[in-house]
């Protein structure tokens, strides 16, 4: 089963490479990773997505609350949460092409950001369901750049991520 675990930690030099020393080390996959500052600039905000069943994933956590460098964690698909991810796509848009892939982004509510003669770069914003979709769609126009930026998540109402 798939989870996004999300974590404060120190921001200092090789924290993030601990975190990710610990995943290799016992042979754990990550799918995706997305860090960055919070509003404390001594703190990061870390969002990890995996795989597993509830042993594995509890041994990862029980892990990760060993390091020093993690002040706080939580598994948010445990409970109701919002995630999304960000991707940009180039698009092959020549002739009747430019108009489809028009109508695919305003169908996923997207956005064309860039335009050449031959090219549509194409920004999307949703969960990884949406993000497979919209490729999904587009594929057959050609597909010729794809970057994401991994999974961001947050827990619903009261519940933070704060010490």
């Amino acid at each position: 089963m798939r989870h996004i675990i999300s974590m404060l930690l120190e921001n200092e030099p090789g924290a993030l490479s601990r975190v990710i020393g610990l995943f290799s080390q016992r042979n754990f996959n990550i799918e995706t990773l997305n860090v960055a500052p919070t509003e404390d600039p001594t703190m990061s905000r870390l969002t990890v997505t995996t795989n597993g069943d509830e042993r594995i994933i509890e041994q990862i956590t029980k892990h990760l609350n060993r390091l020093i460098d993690v002040i706080k964690l939580v598994d948010l698909t445990e409970g109701a949460h919002i995630e999304r991810e960000l991707m940009l796509v180039k698009v092959k848009a020549q002739g009747s092409a430019r108009d489809e892939v028009k109508r695919t982004a305003d169908i996923f509510r997207a956005q064309i950001v860039d335009v050449t003669p031959s090219i549509y770069t194409v920004q999307i914003t949703g969960d990884a369901n949406k993000m497979d979709a919209f490729l999904q769609a587009v594929t057959p126009l050609g597909v010729l750049e794809v970057a994401r930026t991994g999974v961001s998540g947050i827990a619903r109402g009261d519940k933070v991520l704060s010490i």
